[in-house]
């Protein structure tokens, strides 16, 4: 279930990179070629990238697709790197437990402030893209047990999950 959550969070994540690519061509033609800049695509794009960005971090850890330092690990035998992993997986979960304790703080007083983007002729609201960071880090911690018990199993039974 968690990974089909991850799935889908990656599939339609997807679907807004078309648009915002649309809306920066846009911008990017009504300032150089007419210049004539909007007003609204700026703070759009960057609450957009954010979201994109938070969204779709969980959909590459999901596939593995974050960069890392292969060196040796590519090189190890499966159970070798479910060993590894698990041993790793304790930073992982430190680091989630931190930025869920500090995420939900910080949207929180994103929400009691109804904080919004400054220096804009416009209100733009902040905390929709603030409270996707620990609703996004609950399913990372999902995905994060999933994956642990994947490796545990690969581990000890030589199970694939």
């Amino acid at each position: 279930m968690v990974d089909t959550i991850t799935d889908w969070s990656g599939k339609i994540v997807s679907v807004f990179y078309l648009p915002l690519v649309a809306v920066m061509v846009y911008e990017t033609g009504s300032r150089y070629i007419f210049n004539a800049p909007t007003v609204w695509v700026h703070p759009i794009s960057i609450l957009t990238c954010a979201g994109i960005g938070i969204l779709g971090g969980i959909y590459c850890f999901r596939h593995g697709a974050h960069v890392k330092m292969d060196l040796f690990y590519s090189r190890l035998p499966p159970r070798g790197r479910a060993a590894i992993d698990i041993i790793t997986s304790f930073f992982f979960f430190l680091f989630i437990i931190v930025l869920l304790w500090k995420g939900w703080e910080f949207a929180l007083d994103s929400i009691s402030k109804d904080e919004w983007l400054t220096g804009f002729p416009w209100r733009v609201i902040v905390y929709p893209v603030k409270t996707l960071i620990p609703v996004t880090g609950c399913i990372v911690m999902l995905q994060g047990l999933t994956k642990f018990i994947r490796d545990f199993s690969r581990l000890l039974w030589k199970v694939e999950l």
